[in-house]
């Protein structure tokens, strides 16, 4: 048995895991290049031919975890993709939407070249259509957290709670060898405990081998009062001014707890009756799915979504789906909140309405995720006195913040005490799925802290089990 890192490797996006013996090859995870400096790989061949997969595990519908699926299956896939329940809805959202803006930016990339008489470093077609996501959808095949599943009669799996997103999972697998049965586990994005809307992320008492994330490995977030808090201040404050208050948001979880949020603070009067925009079609139709599974979710918030004050649907929120209703949003006088995709403001509405307010010293661009290197949010982030949106150059003028404390991701506290829960040290641990600094820091801790073997993976590693 072995493994070979195929992305997700000293970067935070590309999450593809190949594990294979001499009978099977077993894919965990199939996403995309987000990072601009690694985009290009998302148009290179597979690093194996997608027809020498047996199957495919997801841990969660991101699209840095799941975005690949359609150019995989449209270039000879044809296994099961195995998730939960939630995960499977959401995957199907998640790649049409990113379907129709492959289309979309590819068209407008055309027009845009041809008028200015040059061509870009990629090609002018998308890199799938609507209809290969859509060729996505019959492989998929479901199971609930706790009920192992079989690829092959040597290779067992079973998802477990990861507490990051609607339906996320870390996924124990068991693999019979010729002397005794090993297990590995692939943490997926582990998530916080004690935060609204999810439960806390599953522990685990022995391991052989560990594939675990470390986004935020060199970090710690703010105390969640804080974070409401701050998000209060900045609400008032942008009202003052006149402004609008920008938030690039993640259609999963991130913009549903950021509702729960909103609602609570508005029955609170803690903040002014604003509108509230959820401009994003994908995140309506997330917060749909979180609905239909509340079994999902914690208690606290199955009891409240039971309520007449749902945190998804209170009297101030307003639902654009069509262009024309995102396109109204930028005729409002006075100061709204809008929430638009995409979260690290790589595509998707929430350019647009960059575009209406960065000039704006009275509105507010408010962060909430994190915004990995090469990004335009990034750039924002590092408030860069200009920046290139949809091909133009804008001055930064407006008002930039950043919340940590509402992360999906766990910190490193939180990811030390998830490893730390291994009654028994695993063999090995590899760190993946965090910038190269990240990475090496949290792999130096738990060097320190459980005196763990550790291994931080470059691109195409491939090791031994």
């Amino acid at each position: 048995m072995k493994i070979k890192f195929l992305g997700a490797s000293q970067n935070v996006t590309g999450s593809r895991f190949l594990l294979e013996n001499e009978n099977c090859r077993v894919l965990i995870d199939c996403g995309l290049f987000q990072e601009r400096a690694f985009r290009f790989r998302n148009w290179e061949d597979f690093p194996v031919p997608p027809s020498s997969i047996n199957a495919v595990i997801l841990t969660h519908a991101h699209l840095d975890h799941c975005g690949y699926l359609p150019k995989l299956v449209r270039e000879g896939f044809r296994g099961n993709i195995f998730c939960t329940p939630p995960s499977m809805e959401i995957a199907k959202i998640v790649l049409l939407d990113s379907a129709k803006l492959q289309e979309e930016d590819a068209a407008f990339k055309k027009k845009r070249h041809e008028k200015e008489g040059r061509r870009g470093h990629y090609p002018e077609v998308p890199l799938y259509t609507i209809e290969d996501a859509r060729n996505v959808f019959p492989h998929f095949a479901t199971f609930p957290y706790g009920r192992e599943f079989e690829i092959t009669p040597e290779i067992k799996a079973t998802f477990h709670d990861a507490g990051h997103i609607l339906g996320s999972a870390m996924i124990e697998i068991k693999v019979k060898g010729k002397e005794k049965e090993k297990t590995i586990i692939f943490s997926g994005d582990i998530g916080r405990w004690d935060k609204p809307v999810l439960c806390n992320p599953t522990t685990f008492r022995e391991a052989d081998y560990v594939v675990m994330e470390s986004t935020y490995g060199n970090r710690l977030h703010e105390e969640q009062e804080v974070s409401r808090e701050k998000l209060q201040e900045v609400i008032v404050e942008t009202k003052k001014r006149g402004g609008n208050v920008v938030v690039p948001t993640f259609a999963i979880e991130r913009t549903q707890e950021l509702l729960y949020y909103l609602s609570e603070l508005l029955r609170e009067d803690k903040i002014p009756h604003l509108l509230v925009f959820l401009d994003s079609p994908m995140a309506i139709d997330v917060t749909a799915v979180f609905r239909k599974h509340a079994g999902y979710l914690n208690p606290e918030t199955k009891v409240f979504l039971d309520s007449k004050e749902s945190p998804f649907n209170f009297s101030l929120l307003k639902l654009t789906r069509s262009t024309e209703e995102s396109k109204a949003i930028n005729h409002i006088k006075g100061t709204s909140i809008i929430m638009a995709g995409s979260g690290m403001c790589t595509g998707g509405r929430v350019k647009h309405h960059l575009r209406n307010n960065i000039t704006r010293p009275e509105s507010t661009v408010l962060f909430v995720g994190y915004q990995a290197k090469g990004t335009l949010g990034r750039e924002i982030l590092e408030k860069k006195e200009k920046v290139r949106i949809h091909g133009e150059i804008y001055p930064v003028l407006a008002r930039i913040e950043k919340i940590n404390g509402f992360s999906a991701h766990a910190d490193k506290d939180e990811l030390l005490k998830w490893a730390a829960s291994f009654k028994n040290t695993p063999g090995k641990i590899f760190v993946v799925h965090g910038e190269e600094e990240a990475s090496q820091d949290f792999a130096q801790l738990l060097k320190e802290k459980l005196k763990s073997a550790t291994v931080v993976p470059e691109y195409l590693e491939e090791v031994p089990l």
